[in-house]
């Protein structure tokens, strides 16, 4: 018994090593993505920097019922805890901020208390900036 399992793990030993081995210089891998054809190894410029509207400067709505595009950049944390967006748009800092304040649908009393499914704003809220690259083609008429 002894034999017969030392000749399989020798057996398996042998059967590991099969005699492939990496390529020197392998090809680069082609990618084909939003980015365009493009291979690994390629190193291109960075993007342009998007440029946001000027504060005070709302953004006209392209819609009916669209919620209000944000006029900067988003990068404020929103958790359970915080809602980053309340320290410049909740109904008390809003005129000092000279922001606009929290629409009365989204309240759901008197001194402004955000409701629940409110809370994030950045379901339905995103910024708008002027990209100068398009980032996807866009077949939209």
């Amino acid at each position: 018994m002894k034999k017969l399992i030392t000749l399989a793990a020798v057996m398996l030993a042998i059967s590991a090593y099969s005699g492939q081995q990496a390529q020197a210089n392998p090809e680069p891998v082609k990618l084909s993505s939003l980015a365009g054809e493009s291979q690994v190894t390629d190193v291109r410029p960075a993007d342009e920097m998007p440029v946001y509207p000027n504060r005070g400067k709302s953004v006209e709505r392209t819609f009916v019922h669209q919620p209000p595009i944000i006029p900067h950049k988003a990068t404020y944390s929103i958790s359970t805890d915080k809602n980053g967006c309340l320290s410049c748009h909740s109904w008390d800092k809003a005129k000092r901020m000279k922001a606009t304040p929290v629409d009365t649908s989204h309240v759901m009393d008197d001194k402004g208390t955000v409701k629940g499914m409110y809370y994030f704003c950045d379901q339905c809220h995103v910024p708008q900036a002027e990209n100068k690259q398009q980032l996807v083609e866009n077949t939209f008429n």
